[in-house]
């Protein structure tokens, strides 16, 4: 609460009042001394990772490292076409940094267009600027939803209240008074003020807090983590097989020192799912870039994973079911008081409030201040009181009290006034009453006093999109949750006429105990009259129940809520606290692209664990003819141009295209478990049946160039299971899945016919007999396949 009219500004440490060049700010001559100085906020937050970051990122992996050693090996041991292995993997890596810094740029471009910009006092006038450019000593205005950029003490405090527990812990907000100190990393949820900034930079408390959160990241998934799990199991398969099938190569030597070594490092090379990385990374680039198109701001990529993983939407109703915007309707004065003079308490109150929200807005448009009234004292909006006041002295010299905010809350429940809200509610319009007390404002117990004065009856407008955004997620098995401070009567009213049917449940009733608060939110679908402390509670009921929750909202009252949700929504146009701790903001302020965010994620997802599979059937096969090769004391099969054919044609150009998909399958959990149940059957029957027509095949061919036509005969089996394996992932069949198989067998047959590919690849089926006897062996493996995973598939939905 603060005097309004007080003639002087005390300074915190003497009570004269505050000089005046204090009040005005800084001069421009000042703030570039300060600059020259060095004395600048230019702690370095940024949206994404540096060119030089990405680029470390994919190229200098471990596999990449193995990859180069093997490859510097075949340039000068075997001819080019065993070192396609190389240059594939270089094309491969210069794909995924191209694709990460396009998604890059898209990024800071959408960051920089998002961006808060504080308010600070420069020569006596009000001037946005960007955070970068405060300085120490700046004298920076803050209000409602305004975010504090940097340490500061408190100037000049007009009911200033500010929420510290993002940073202490401590649920109440804290008033400030000036003298106070305001850390960096708060922010303002009632009333407003200005603070002169002390410790700008780095040297503030919570930078570094603050360019981690908002900082662009490919860590802390369970997609990312799930990769980095598989691949370590890799390593440790990979470097004792890799040593026995070095030891073995050389010893059995039969066709020439350079020829072993080139079948050994083939054997190496196909046990790395080195496009697995790099796959997931373009994935999530492309993913937002698209995103991008559409102005949402992934401000940490993982919350695309996140949001695919979600089966509880909570929605704020203002601002995201409807939109910012109100009309006041009607104006009901109560108990005979004179409409003019309703009117021009109301214009007063509207002109007491520097920073008026939405509603707030709407009275003043509807009701003009007369500026015959002066305004004494004022208590700001908050969302935990659900009303605001005034004390003025009117033109007459006569003075009075007003406070306006919900009925409920200043009424008794036996008001006659309230059965009329009631009424106005059921209609979805949203009721605020006048009252005037004869108490002080600061006094908790003013409403007790209340006298009904006015219904102020104000309409929201729907957002044109929200029943259809509703919809999506009724059929995508997403439910969703209403939570609002307002009436809730009316949010109800509003839900319904969006299409959303459930109980609706008054928040006051909620039961305090997490576990019974849980099974009411389970049971309900709109919730009113809900505090900021309560939206956090609930968020955190619904996580105790295995819910995965995401959380929109715009006000500050959301902040809270939106820190503690699995994935935080902002609106663009929200308050800078709102857009500071959310992942992902709706910049164009559309609730409609959230579908967007949603499928983006589900197609991510869904196909990197398609295509995981892919890679770690290879991966399976690889090291287990490695392990028969060592046991049976025989040449490895292959050489690496068999396998990189292999590999580009059932692997690497058809995961391209299955990665970027349409896929709408909610995501889920245990991702290394679900591909390694299907890895694993998969490459296990793949190298068993290569391995036998190889083994059938030594028998078969005798003689001068016997081992060129027993790796044909091999590669042919290997060929056609990966095919059946390509067939099976990419199910169900659409025109273009069937068309992409189709096209990488025909490749291979290409291959088979024409000469001089059979030269360069060395493939070259000898006979009737044998070739038959490959197809033979695959078929078998072709079926035991199917069998095998749809074992596994009902064992993995029960």
């Amino acid at each position: 609460m603060t005097h309004t009219d007080a003639g002087a500004e005390l300074d915190p440490v003497h009570p004269a009042p505050v000089p005046a060049r204090r009040a005005q700010g800084l001069s421009t001559a000042e703030v570039a001394e300060r600059v020259a100085r060095g004395e600048v906020n230019d702690v370095p937050v940024r949206s994404s990772r540096s060119l030089g970051e990405i680029v470390r990122a994919n190229v200098f992996t471990r596999f990449n490292a193995i990859i180069g050693v093997l490859w510097l090996i075949m340039l000068f041991v075997a001819p080019v076409q065993d070192s396609l292995f190389g240059y594939v993997i270089i094309a491969n890596t210069g794909i995924g940094v191209f694709q990460e810094w396009r998604a890059k740029k898209t990024l800071d471009s959408l960051a920089v267009i998002g961006e808060a910009k504080p308010t600070v006092r420069r020569d006596g006038a009000a001037v946005e600027v960007s955070t970068s450019e405060i300085v120490l000593g700046d004298l920076i205005e803050i209000g409602p939803g305004d975010k504090v950029v940097v340490d500061g003490e408190c100037v000049e405090a007009d009911g200033l209240e500010i929420d510290e527990s993002l940073l202490t812990g401590e649920a109440d907000p804290v008033v400030k008074r000036p003298g106070d100190a305001v850390m960096s990393g708060s922010f303002v949820v009632a009333g407003g003020g200005a603070f002169e900034a002390t410790k700008v930079g780095r040297e503030a408390y919570a930078a570094q807090l603050a360019e981690e959160a908002s900082r662009f990241t490919l860590v802390h998934s369970e997609l990312r983590t799930g990769i980095s799990t598989i691949l370590k199991y890799v390593t440790w398969m990979m470097i004792p097989t890799a040593i026995g099938l070095v030891i073995s190569q050389l010893v059995v030597k039969q066709h020439g020192f350079k020829d072993s070594i080139a079948r050994t490092v083939g054997g190496i090379v196909p046990m790395v799912p080195e496009g697995l990385v790099l796959l997931t990374s373009v994935a999530f680039a492309i993913g937002v870039i698209r995103l991008g198109r559409k102005q949402c701001l992934v401000q940490e990529l993982p919350a695309i994973e996140g949001l695919a993983r979600v089966d509880t939407v909570c929605l704020d109703k203002t601002g995201t079911l409807t939109e910012g915007g109100m009309d006041v309707t009607e104006l009901r004065p109560l108990g005979g008081a004179d409409e003019t003079y309703v009117r021009k308490a109301l214009g007063a109150l509207g002109e007491s409030d520097p920073r008026p929200n939405a509603s707030l807005q709407a009275i003043i448009t509807a009701c003009p201040d007369s500026g015959e009234w002066r305004c004494v004292e004022s208590l700001p909006f908050s969302s935990a009181r659900k009303y605001s006041g005034a004390s003025f002295s009117e033109g007459d010299g006569e003075s009075s009290t007003w406070l306006l905010g919900a009925p409920d809350v200043l009424l008794g429940a036996d008001d006659p006034a309230l059965a009329e809200t009631g009424r106005l509610n059921e209609q979805g319009l949203r009721v605020l009453l006048l009252a005037r007390v004869s108490g002080e404002l600061d006094d908790p117990g003013v409403v007790r006093e209340a006298s009904a004065t006015a219904l102020v009856v104000l309409e929201q407008r729907l957002r044109p999109d929200a029943a259809e955004t509703l919809r999506y997620f009724a059929e995508q098995d997403v439910h969703a949750k209403v939570i609002s401070g307002d009436n809730a009567v009316s949010v109800g009213a509003v839900a319904g006429k969006l299409g959303l049917s459930g109980q609706v449940v008054d928040a006051r009733q909620l039961p305090s105990d997490q576990g019974e608060m849980a099974k009411s939110l389970d049971e309900g679908t709109v919730f009113g009259r809900v505090t900021p402390q309560q939206k956090r509670d609930m968020v955190g009921a619904l996580q105790s129940r295995g819910h995965t929750v995401a959380m929109t909202g715009d006000g500050v009252n959301d902040v809270l809520a939106l820190k503690d949700a699995d994935i935080g929504v902002s609106m663009g146009s929200g308050s800078e606290a709102t857009r500071a701790v959310a992942q992902i903001v709706l910049l164009n302020n559309s609730f409609a692209t959230l579908p967007s965010v949603v499928a983006e994620g589900r197609r991510v997802i869904g196909n990197i664990t398609r295509v995981a599979t892919l890679f770690l059937v290879k991966t399976v096969y690889s090291v287990l003819l490695a392990v028969l090769v060592v046991c049976w004391r025989v040449e490895y099969p292959f050489l690496p141009r068999h396998l990189t054919l292999l590999s580009t044609l059932t692997i690497g150009v058809p995961a391209f295209f299955l990665a970027l998909a349409p896929n709408k399958e909610r995501a889920k959990p245990h991702f290394v478990r679900r591909v390694m149940r299907y890895s694993i059957p998969g490459g296990v029957i793949a190298g068993a049946a290569t391995f036998v027509t190889y083994l059938i095949a030594r028998h078969h061919y005798t003689g001068k160039g016997s081992l060129a036509a027993e790796t044909s005969a091999a590669t042919l089996t290997l060929f056609l299971i990966s095919m059946w394996v390509l067939a099976i992932i990419a199910r169900p069949y659409t025109w273009w899945r069937v068309a992409l198989v189709a096209s990488m067998g025909a490749a291979f047959v290409v291959v088979l016919i024409v000469p001089w590919l059979q030269h360069f690849f060395a493939l070259k089926l000898v006979g009737v007999t044998m070739p038959w006897i490959a197809v033979g062996v695959a078929g078998v493996a072709g079926v035991a396949l199917e069998g095998v995973w749809r074992v596994v598939d009902r064992r993995g939905s029960v």
